[in-house]
């Protein structure tokens, strides 16, 4: 297995520890075709990207892609943040990026509802690892599922790391409007038999993201091939390895709506 492209990587534009150039170089050493920076969005006080660097970000990815030799995209990884599916990166920011992923995100600002309903009972729950119910598991179930029918999303990142949903039934709304489910290579979040159970029951596609908080993690993907190797899963229903690049929805829409 040999990866393609890295679509997941962060920079001190949140709270990685390199620069965009970094990454890219850091992509381009390991031979990969793409990198993407994608750091966290906007409604994360800490670690989320500052609207105002925007146009810094913008422009040193412009930078990386003139001196770096490696094709290198502006992304952003979104916070869920309602169980409508809403999440922090609105329409009128389409135009500044190029690959649009998503993911839950602890101490993320949202509304009241999405506190008391999602992120307390799902993050508690994980923190002081205990079962979900029933009811959580739907409810956080139908949040991944609105947030891929209502937004363009390449990506759904890390799912069910430190939340509880049905990842078969996620995977299938995935599959049937064009998202990827990431394989995530820094933090354990599916387990093997909610691997194995969207292969078995679902016809999604799949990227591997490294995750990288550093340059030197860029494009490392151990822990995602250990993953891979125990559950079986058919590498050619990864789209970003020996060659393959994915074909993102973010895109399209995009070029469709203008």
């Amino acid at each position: 297995m040999i990866l393609t492209a890295d679509y997941h990587t962060h920079t001190t534009y949140s709270h990685g520890k390199g620069g965009v150039a970094d990454n890219a170089l850091a992509a381009k050493a390991r031979g990969l075709k793409e990198v993407a920076v994608t750091d966290h969005g906007f409604n994360h006080p800490a670690f989320g990207l500052k609207k105002h660097k925007l146009p810094h970000l913008k422009r040193d990815v412009a930078a990386a892609n003139e001196t770096c030799g490696v094709k290198t995209l502006c992304g952003i990884e979104a916070n869920i943040i309602s169980e409508s599916g809403k999440t922090d990166l609105k329409e009128k920011y389409y135009g500044d990026f190029d690959i649009f992923l998503a993911g839950f995100h602890k101490f993320v600002l949202c509304g009241a509802g999405a506190m008391l309903k999602l992120y307390l009972p799902n993050y508690g729950r994980s923190f002081l690892k205990m079962s979900p119910t029933s009811s959580l598991v739907r409810r956080t179930t139908k949040t991944y599922i609105e947030v891929i029918r209502n937004n363009p999303v390449d990506v759904i990142t890390h799912l069910n790391f430190c939340v509880f949903a049905d990842a078969a039934e996620v995977a299938k709304a995935a599959a049937d409007y064009g998202t990827y489910i990431e394989i995530n290579a820094k933090k354990t979040h599916l387990r093997d038999e909610e691997l194995a159970d969207i292969a078995a029951k679902t016809s999604a596609r799949f990227v591997i993201g490294s995750d990288a908080h550093s340059p030197a993690r860029v494009g490392e993907i151990s822990l995602a091939e250990e993953l891979i190797a125990r559950t079986g899963l058919d590498e050619r229903r990864i789209d970003n390895i020996d060659g393959r690049l994915p074909q993102f929805r973010f895109r399209a829409y995009k070029e469709k709506h203008g």
